[in-house]
């Protein structure tokens, strides 16, 4: 239905203006790439390599469509952008895309090229200039190749020591940005939560208000510990990565670990909804423990000492002064 939209449609277009949208896309998509390569050069030069041969891809297909429109058509291209036509495809703005992992900027690359192929390949049908279709079939075969592209420049400059050591650099982010907080952020939340609710438990005997007890306890502690974590460090010194992904992970385990043994309490048995709170409190601190023997990298039983007997301690100081 056109006149819902002020975008022309891509079959209203003219072939002077195809080729207009196609080297106005070949710019945005180089741009992006050296983009890619910038953002990623501290850290991931090997891959910044490879982006750069992909936008110089970019520029030499931009460079043979100016070519041939200077050819059919003259030196002025008409202002269309992607934007400017109803139901063609979109990219990611940049920052969006930076705080993906390594991987993930990949596959947003290989989207790209999808996308490209489709739209030339639908260009191409629309011409019946013979050399613009050929040139549209061309650079419609060119996007479809640009993975074996990719991966020939991946040859070329990410051999398996540059893998291992993009591979260790992202590892390392994702355990700075996620894994780390967000332990830091369920360990208070199982432990320091055990106090108050098994202390409301032995001291009321009323499941409801010991869960009432829980909950205030495990959303304030989630919201304290996520506006400590985002508001402790912006992560441009450290390379902790972005604080409101650190806030969140430290905000959301710190809730989920004081909920766990505060939803038992929603079973109106006391001694019932104990004995699975008990349960829980085991389990989430082994969890913890195996947690920071896998990504941590802290000795299992030297974890399992720490945390198993911390929460032990908290949990019998909990019922002690409910029983009192």
């Amino acid at each position: 239905m056109r006149f819902f939209t002020q975008r022309k449609h891509f079959k209203d277009l003219t072939e002077q203006e195809i080729l207009a949208l196609a080297i106005s896309s070949e710019e945005d998509d180089a741009r992006i790439y050296r983009s890619y390569a910038e953002m990623l050069r501290p850290d991931y030069p090997a891959t910044a390599k490879i982006f750069d041969g992909m936008a110089a891809e970019e520029d030499e297909h931009r460079r043979r469509l100016i070519a041939l429109h200077e050819k059919r058509f003259g030196p002025v291209i008409p202002l269309i952008r992607r934007e400017h036509v109803a139901g063609f495809y979109a990219r990611r703005p940049i920052w969006l895309v930076e705080n993906l992992g390594i991987e993930r900027i990949r596959e947003e690359a290989e989207m790209m090229e999808r996308d490209a192929e489709r739209f030339y390949l639908a260009a191409a049908a629309r011409t019946t200039d013979a050399a613009t279709r050929q040139l549209l079939g061309d650079l419609a075969a060119a996007e479809a190749g640009h993975q074996a592209t990719a991966n020939e420049l991946e040859q070329a400059h990410l051999g398996q020591d540059e893998k291992e050591a993009e591979k260790a650099i992202a590892h390392r982010q994702f355990v700075l940005t996620w894994v780390q907080p967000g332990l830091a952020g369920l360990m208070d939340g199982s432990v320091s939560t055990l106090a108050p609710i098994f202390a409301t438990a032995f001291a009321t005997h009323d499941p409801w208000t010991t869960f009432l007890v829980g909950l205030a306890a495990s959303v304030g502690a989630g919201i304290s510990m996520g506006f400590t974590e985002a508001a402790s460090d912006d992560g441009e010194l450290s390379g902790r990565g972005s604080p409101v992904k650190r806030g969140l992970a430290s905000g959301v385990m710190t809730t989920v670990g004081g909920l766990g043994h505060a939803l038992p309490y929603l079973i109106p048995e006391f001694w019932t909804a104990t004995i699975i709170a008990f349960f829980i409190v085991f389990v989430e601190l082994w969890a913890i423990a195996w947690i920071q023997n896998r990504y941590m990298e802290t000795p299992f039983f030297r974890a399992a000492f720490q945390v198993v007997l911390g929460g032990a301690m908290v949990l019998a100081a909990g019922i002690l002064i409910g029983s009192g």
